[in-house]
C-alpha cells in the first residue's frame, strides 16, 4: 500500500499530523515531534559561545583583528599581572624591594598614612578620615533621587561646615590646625567638592546673565566668561598665590587654600556657563510661550520649566567638565598645597623610595579614576532615571 497520511484518533490537531507514516502500521500511536517552539537553538548559536560569535569572529577582517589583539594581551597583560600581582613584595623595606623583580607596594603601606593625610598631626588624622566618612556618606545617600529634597540639602550644609571644623578646630575642644598642614586626599576632596559645588551654580547664573536682556549685565557675563577661558588655570593659580596678595593691604592676609578654591571656582564657572547656555538655547521657544501664557514671572519661568530641561540637556558636557575639573586640583601642587599628588612626589624624593614611581603613580592613578568614574557612573544613572521619565 503507498505512503501516506495518517493522523491521530480524536479532533484535528495540526501537531499530530504525520508526513511519511506507513498506511499499513497497526498501532495507532504516532511518535511525539517536539513543537516549534519547544525547539533549541544551536549552541554555537547562544551563551557565550555565540557572542564570542557573533561579535569577534563574524567575518575575516574581524577574525584577524581579534586574533591580533588577542596576541598583543598575551604579550602585555600577562606580564603586567606577573609584576604587579605576582612577583611583588607589599610589606617589605626598600631592600627587599630592590632586589626583588617584581613590583615594590612597599612605598604605599609605608607611607600611606603621609600620602594620604599629609602633614596633618599624627595623633590627630582621625579628624580627617572622619571629614572623608561625612562626605562620602552624603555623596553615597544622596545617589538616590527620592532623597532629594530640603532635608538633604540641609544635611549637606551641615556636613560640610562639620568637615570644615574638623579639619580646623578650634571649637569643641578641637585643637586647632594650621591650613599649611592640611594635605593629602582631605585637601582633594576639599577643593573638588566645595569647588565643585559653587562652580555650578555660578555657571548657571552666568549662562542666564549672558542671555539677558540688560546689555550691561548681558556684556559683563560675556567679558567675564571669555576672559577667564582665554587663560590656562596655572595662571589664574599663581595670580591668586603671588600676585593677588600684593593688592591686599598691609597686615590683611587670605589663607592660600582659599585664594586656590577661589580661583577653582570661577576657573571651572565659565566653562559650566557655555555648557549651560547651550542647554537653553536646546529648549523650545513653545516652551517659554507656555511658559508665559501661565503668567508665570522670569524667575518661576527659569526655575519651574526652562532650568530643568536646560539642565538635563546638558548632563554629559557638564559631567565631562566636572570630571576635568576635579583631575584639575592636581595643580594646586605647583603653588605649593600638599594635595595627594605632592605628598606623593615628596615620597619619591626620600633616596629609600626612589626608583619606585611606577608603583607610587599607578597608585595615584587608581585614585583619581576611582572619583572620575564614580561621577561618570552616576551621570549615565541619573540620565537613564529622566529619559524615562518622559
Amino acid at each position: 500500500m503507498p505512503t501516506g497520511l495518517r493522523l491521530r484518533p480524536g479532533p484535528l490537531d495540526p501537531d499530530s499530523l504525520i508526513i511519511g507514516y506507513p498506511m499499513n502500521q497497526q498501532s495507532t500511536i504516532a511518535p511525539e515531534y517536539p513543537k516549534p517552539s519547544e525547539m533549541k537553538p544551536p549552541i554555537i548559536n547562544v551563551g557565550v559561545i555565540g557572542w564570542v560569535r557573533s561579535n569577534l569572529f563574524n567575518g575575516v577582517f574581524n577574525s584577524i583583528l581579534t586574533l591580533v589583539v588577542l596576541f598583543i594581551l598575551w604579550k602585555t597583560l600577562l606580564p603586567l599581572i606577573q609584576w604587579a600581582l605576582i612577583d611583588s613584595v607589599w610589606f617589605a623595606d626598600k631592600t627587599a624591594c630592590r632586589s626583588n623583580d617584581g613590583a615594590c607596594w612597599s612605598i604605599i603601606t609605608a607611607n600611606f598614612r603621609f600620602i594620604i593625610f599629609g602633614f596633618f598631626p599624627y595623633e590627630l588624622q582621625w579628624r580627617p578620615l572622619l571629614a572623608m566618612g561625612i562626605l562620602f556618606s552624603l555623596l553615597f545617600y544622596s545617589r538616590n533621587r527620592n532623597h532629594w529634597k530640603k532635608a538633604l540639602g540641609y544635611a549637606w550644609i551641615v556636613g560640610l561646615v562639620a568637615m570644615g571644623l574638623l579639619m580646623k578646630g578650634g571649637v569643641f575642644g578641637l585643637v586647632s590646625v594650621e591650613s599649611s598642614k592640611w594635605g593629602g586626599v582631605p585637601l582633594t576632596l576639599l577643593l573638588a567638592v566645595f569647588g565643585l559645588t559653587a562652580a555650578y551654580p555660578l555657571g548657571v547664573f552666568l549662562a542666564l546673565g549672558r542671555q539677558s536682556k540688560l546689555p550691561v549685565i548681558r556684556w559683563l557675563c560675556v567679558l567675564y566668561i571669555e576672559m577667564i577661558r582665554g587663560v590656562p588655570l596655572i595662571s589664574l593659580l599663581f595670580m591668586s598665590s603671588v600676585v593677588f596678595p600684593l593688592f591686599l593691604p598691609e597686615g590683611v592676609t587670605i589663607d592660600k587654600i582659599l585664594r586656590a578654591q577661589a580661583a577653582f571656582i570661577l576657573f571651572t564657572a565659565a566653562y559650566i556657563a557655555e555648557v549651560v547656555r547651550g542647554g537653553l538655547q536646546g529648549v523650545p521657544r513653545g516652551q517659554y510661550e507656555a511658559a508665559e501664557s501661565m503668567g508665570l514671572n522670569y524667575y518661576l519661568t527659569m526655575r519651574l520649566v526652562i532650568l530643568p530641561q536646560a539642565l538635563k540637556i546638558v548632563i554629559p558636557p557638564s559631567v565631562s567638565i566636572l570630571i576635568g575639573a576635579f583631575k584639575d586640583t592636581s595643580l594646586v601642587a605647583i603653588i605649593g598645597l600638599w594635595d595627594v599628588l605632592k605628598t606623593t612626589n615628596s615620597v619619591l624624593v626620600n633616596p629609600d623610595w626612589m626608583g619606585f614611581s611606577s608603583e607610587a603613580y599607578l597608585f595615584l592613578a587608581i585614585l583619581y579614576f576611582c572619583g572620575c568614574f564614580s561621577m561618570s557612573n552616576y551621570s549615565r544613572k541619573l540620565e537613564r532615571e529622566l529619559s524615562t521619565e518622559n
